[in-house]
C-alpha cells in the first residue's frame, strides 16, 4: 500500500477531507467543500479497495476517484446554490421594499406605527407611516415609500386607488342596452 508520511495514503485522504470539511463549516463560502468531499470519498473507496488493489493501481484509482467525485461535488454545489451565490442571498437594497405588502402591527399616524412586512428578511418589523389618517393594526398596508429604509411610508390596502379606480369612481360610463355611449350609468330598480 502507498505510504505518505508514514500512513496509508487511504487514511490521510480521509483525514484530509474530514479537516477541510470542518474548515468549510467554520468558515462558509470558503468553498473547501468540494475538495474536502473528494478527498473523503477518495479516502473511503481506498480503504474499502486497499486491501484487494496494488501500490500503482491504489494511486491511480484514488486519484481518479477525486477527479469524479470533485466534479460532481462542484456541479452540486453550484446547482445546489447553498449560499445564494446567483444572487438569492444577498441583501436587498431599500428601494425594493416599494411595492410590498405586510400588516399593521402598531397604529400608523403621519407621525408614526409599526407594520411587518411580507418577506421582509431577518427582521420584517419597519417603522412606517401614513400619508393621510390612521391606520389601524391588523390591515393590510401595502409601501409606496421605502423613505431610504429607516421609516417606510405605507398606504392601507383598502385605500389603494390608482388613475383608472379614480376615473371610474368619477361616474361610471357604460355602453350597455338602455343607455347611451358616454352615459352615466344609473340602477334602474331603484
Amino acid at each position: 500500500m502507498v505510504e505518505i508520511l508514514g500512513e496509508s495514503l487511504p487514511l490521510v485522504l480521509l483525514v484530509a477531507g474530514v479537516i477541510l470539511t470542518i474548515a468549510e463549516a467554520i468558515a462558509p463560502g470558503a468553498h473547501l467543500i468540494v475538495l474536502g468531499v473528494a478527498l473523503l470519498v477518495a479516502g473511503l473507496v481506498g480503504l474499502a479497495l486497499g486491501p484487494f488493489i496494488g501500490g500503482g493501481a491504489l494511486a491511480v484509482a484514488l486519484a481518479a476517484t477525486v477527479l469524479l467525485v470533485g466534479g460532481l461535488s462542484l456541479f452540486a454545489y453550484r446547482e445546489l446554490d447553498i449560499y445564494g451565490g446567483k444572487g438569492a442571498g444577498k441583501t436587498s437594497d431599500s428601494a425594493s421594499l416599494k411595492g410590498r405588502t405586510g400588516r399593521v402591527t402598531q397604529r400608523v399616524s403621519r407621525t408614526g406605527g409599526q407594520v411587518k412586512l411580507t418577506g421582509g428578511g431577518f427582521n420584517p418589523y419597519y417603522t412606517a407611516r401614513s400619508m393621510e389618517g390612521e391606520i389601524e393594526e391588523g390591515e393590510e398596508v401595502f409601501v409606496i415609500d421605502p423613505g431610504g429604509g429607516n421609516v417606510l411610508t405605507v398606504e392601507s390596502m383598502g385605500v389603494v386607488e390608482d388613475e383608472i379606480d379614480r376615473e371610474l369612481n368619477l361616474g361610471r360610463v357604460t355602453d350597455a342596452p338602455g343607455t347611451r355611449e358616454g352615459e352615466p350609468e344609473y340602477d334602474l330598480e331603484k
